[in-house]
């Protein structure tokens, strides 16, 4: 699916926070229209040196743009997608904690399937597949709003998780705003992570209540949200550590998950079977059911690309190899999958309901 990007960037400037940001001169990108990230003089990519002999400088620049693309998609899952801001716990209103987005009849049962998207591990938020991918391929690429707007066209309600909001950086949130033009700090307190060079300053984090760790956020919301919804058909998008959160989820809650979830795609996911899940029959069955993965590889989408060490669901291949961009390449194909899937239920839950009256019907005849 292509998003008409032009509107969206037009009435929401991703230049706008970064004038807010005090960061004009190290940070001279905008968003065009086709939702790439380009400076705004030259046109060109994102470009990591902008200090010369400077890594711990140009990765702190780095972060700090990860930081404003964090708030800025947020201001798109509200403002474009028109998803709603909820707090958990949401009876600690005093404390720190996080939040995920859903839309507004999400626990209603407005429209019967339900879409839940948990992302992988890193300094992904709410919205994101990638950060890495959005800052080197666009919004349409490593953001979840095209896959938002593509299950709200297809009348589905949505939960966007948010895994990763695991802690406050008191720090951070004094200092961010100038962090490009401080003074270098000491190297023992500097941490990088893989995905996008970012800057953690682990001494200063309190955790979030709830939502401590990935599988504890997932559980959060499970319980405080999804489990409570009647009549609803949900389905996942998983991608990377996300399968095994999800894995944790389904050994956790089994029969309540095996009652509610009808389709789980998961993306190149780290759930390891064996581990997780143990010799549980009924969990293997499930999930040779009710799961299909799609994995990088070199080979055309959807064409089989089962692993060695997986054979326990369907396995297909993403069309691309890389990583960061296999939830984007894959999501036709997965929205295709979710349509069979559902089709199947259907016709599995109607057969049962004409067992049920043509049996009712020959008790009231022999009676």
């Amino acid at each position: 699916m292509e998003i008409e990007w032009l509107p969206v960037t037009q009435k929401l400037s991703f230049r706008k926070f970064i004038e807010q940001s005090d960061l004009l001169e190290e940070l001279k990108y905008d968003f065009n229209e086709k939702a790439e990230l380009r400076h705004t003089e030259t046109n060109g990519p994102f470009a990591f040196n902008f200090y010369r002999n400077g890594l711990e400088r140009n990765s702190k620049r780095y972060w700090a743009l990860g930081r404003l693309l964090e708030q800025y998609i947020y201001e798109l899952l509200e403002k474009v997608c028109k998803l709603q801001k909820v707090y958990i716990p949401p009876e600690a209103d005093e404390e720190p904690r996080s939040f995920f987005f859903m839309s507004e009849r999400a626990l209603s049962s407005h429209h019967s399937a339900l879409l839940v998207l948990l992302q992988d591990h890193g300094v992904v938020r709410a919205g994101q597949w990638s950060q890495q991918a959005i800052i080197h391929h666009g919004l349409q690429h490593g953001s979840q709003i095209p896959c938002i707007q593509m299950a709200l066209q297809a009348h589905y309600d949505v939960i966007v998780l948010n895994p990763n909001d695991n802690f406050v950086d008191q720090q951070t949130g004094k200092e961010w705003k100038g962090l490009v033009t401080q003074n270098v700090e000491s190297s023992s307190r500097t941490m990088f992570q893989a995905e996008s060079f970012s800057l953690q300053e682990p001494l200063q984090c309190i955790p979030k209540r709830g939502s401590n760790t990935p599988a504890e956020h997932m559980a959060q919301v499970w319980d405080c949200f999804i489990s409570k919804t009647e009549g609803k058909d949900v389905a996942f998008i998983v991608h990377g550590h996300g399968g095994l959160v999800f894995m944790d989820l389904l050994v956790r809650k089994k029969w309540d998950v095996m009652s509610k979830v009808y389709a789980v795609a998961l993306i190149d996911s780290e759930h390891h079977i064996g581990h997780q899940l143990g010799s549980d029959v009924q969990l293997l069955e499930w999930i040779k059911q009710h799961c299909r993965e799609w994995v990088t590889s070199p080979k055309p989408l959807d064409k089989p690309a089962t692993t060695i060490l997986r054979k326990e669901f369907p396995t297909v291949s993403a069309g691309t190899e890389k990583h960061n961009l296999a939830p984007s390449s894959s999501l036709q194909s997965i929205f295709k999958y979710f349509r069979k899937a559902l089709k199947a239920k259907a016709a599995i839950n109607f057969s049962r309901v004409s067992i049920v009256t043509r049996s009712s019907t020959k008790r009231k005849q022999s009676a």
